[in-house]
């Protein structure tokens, strides 16, 4: 079965204490659904269209587990606390097999 990975771009911070609520409650549901963080922090470099802001990188062990813990009952409580505190890009992408 292939890997899976969350890629959540931010595109902007709006209220950085909400994000912080947001990250203390995300870290955890993230870990309780068997994602393991692989890299997170702004961007070293930026090219072509690329724009240096904070990327989170998470591994899954596949596409549904990805999606479960995105969906689950503590990540879904994490992104309320985040509210509109930034606006974020987030895409699960299949590895390969």
């Amino acid at each position: 079965m292939a890997k899976a990975y969350w890629i959540a771009m931010h595109r902007s911070v709006n209220d950085a204490e909400a994000l912080k609520r947001y990250a203390a409650l995300a870290g955890p549901a993230i870990q309780q659904g068997d994602g393991c963080f692989l890299a997170r922090g702004t961007a070293a470099a930026a090219y072509e269209a690329g724009v240096a802001q904070r990327t989170v990188l998470i591994e899954f062990d596949s596409v549904q587990q990805a999606m479960a813990a995105h969906d689950s009952a503590a990540c879904q409580k994490a992104l309320k606390a985040l509210g509109h505190g930034a606006e974020r890009d987030l895409r699960i992408v299949e590895g390969r097999g």
